[in-house]
């Protein structure tokens, strides 16, 4: 196995949990999952969002979410469809959100140990 094989090995184990308590039911947040943020990520959103990383807008926050929220399965969260509704939520919401998927990663195995 390559170095790199060996690294795309561990990066898929990376998820991490964001809470959104606005999104859930009944007094529980809305639990969503996302791998870590990649160069191909930015790079991809920086094609529709020019300078993405410097100057983050809403609209380019809300297509990140739907790029990179996952449900716990592993099944995308949002679709494209969905960017409507996202983009009629509140803006702390959406820049906390998408803050969260920078945040720090932690690895299934340390999930399950919580």
């Amino acid at each position: 196995m390559s170095l790199g094989e060996q690294i795309a090995s561990r990066r898929i184990k990376e998820k991490r949990t964001i809470e959104a308590p606005e999104w859930g039911e009944d007094n529980t947040p809305l639990i969503l999952y996302a791998s870590a943020i990649t160069a191909g990520d930015i790079n991809k959103l920086q094609r529709k969002h020019k300078n993405f990383l410097n100057d983050m807008t809403v609209d380019g926050m809300v297509d990140l979410i739907i790029e990179k929220a996952e449900l716990e399965d592993g099944k995308k969260a949002f679709s494209l469809s969905d960017k409507p509704f996202l983009m009629s939520e509140k803006v702390n919401i959406i820049a906390e959100v998408s803050a969260k998927m920078f945040g720090e990663t932690v690895s299934v195995e340390e999930q399950e140990k919580n």
